[in-house]
């Protein structure tokens, strides 16, 4: 099963991760992106924290698949369990 798309939850700066969510069949699922992981997607040195929300929406679609794969695979961490992607997470 796939997830469908969720909201935007903001940067967090002091964990550097953009919080996001997917949805399960009505169920939220709380994921995060870090800021490394977009630059790296984006080949770029480091985007403004400010620009992060901007950057999340341009990188949506790919964000998302690999957020929906780590969930097919019950890859969660964290309390309340969640997806949190990392550039490694991106790498073929």
């Amino acid at each position: 099963m796939t997830l469908a798309r969720g909201s935007i939850g903001g940067y967090e700066y002091d964990r550097m991760v953009l919080k996001f969510s997917m949805m399960d069949d009505g169920r939220e699922v709380p994921c995060a992106v870090s800021a490394s992981a977009m630059d790296d997607l984006e080949r770029v040195s480091r985007t403004a924290p400010e620009r992060r929300e901007e950057q999340f929406v341009r990188l949506r679609d790919r964000i998302e698949q690999c957020a929906s794969r780590k969930f097919q695979a019950r890859e969660f961490e964290g309390t309340p369990p969640g997806i949190i992607l990392r550039s490694i997470d991106f790498r073929n």
